[in-house]
């Protein structure tokens, strides 16, 4: 993924800004929303269809979201973006952000964008994951987006490609992933 130019720190507060605008309008998009999909729904719905339900509140957010403090925030064809907020909470014992917060916000973007292109029945799961962590996450960074684009879908396999940045483009980590595209299991 090509990277443009460092903004200067008057855009940097403005992406933020956005960023956490975006944030605000998502978990309040989630707080009103009445309609649930159930669980059994969910195989008639494209990856893209379900990705698009989580967006909209009707099907709950994963537990390690909540866990982890990140959330979905963007999603289209062949592509998924991850926001979280570093924190304490994650530190390892040196006191930095732990390599396994980078791992799964990475994860997540990567699984969900090849998710977008899953037709109804059909599924992936991850067979490999490679993060490369470039920098530390400061105490000062306030957000952090993983973006996730597909790379190549296919019958049997799929790759993906995230990078890890904060609103002053800062790149901090940059993964990819190859996953195993099957069949779902039909509901008895």
């Amino acid at each position: 993924m090509s990277h443009p130019a460092p903004p200067s720190p008057d855009d940097a507060q403005a992406t933020l800004d956005a960023w956490l605008a975006r944030e605000a309008q998502v978990r309040a998009g989630i707080a009103a929303c009445t309609t649930r999909l159930e669980l059994a729904q969910l195989p008639a719905l494209s990856g893209l269809e379900q990705m698009q339900a989580i967006l909209r509140g009707e099907y709950p957010f994963q537990g390690i979201s909540r866990t982890l403090d990140f959330l979905l925030v963007e999603v289209g064809d062949g592509m998924a973006t991850f926001q979280g907020t570093p924190g304490p909470s994650h530190h390892n014992p040196m006191g930095g952000i732990h390599g396994g917060w980078y791992a799964t916000l990475l994860d997540s973007a990567l699984g969900c964008a090849v998710n977008t292109r899953m037709p109804p029945g059909r599924g992936y799961t991850t067979a490999e994951l490679s993060v490369k962590i470039v920098k530390a996450i400061g105490p000062k960074v306030q957000r952090v987006r993983a973006i996730g684009r597909v790379r190549h879908c296919g019958r049997q396999l799929a790759t993906a490609e995230a990078d890890l940045v904060g609103p002053d483009g800062t790149l901090y980590a940059h993964a990819t992933t190859t996953c195993l595209v099957f069949d779902r299991p039909k509901a008895a």
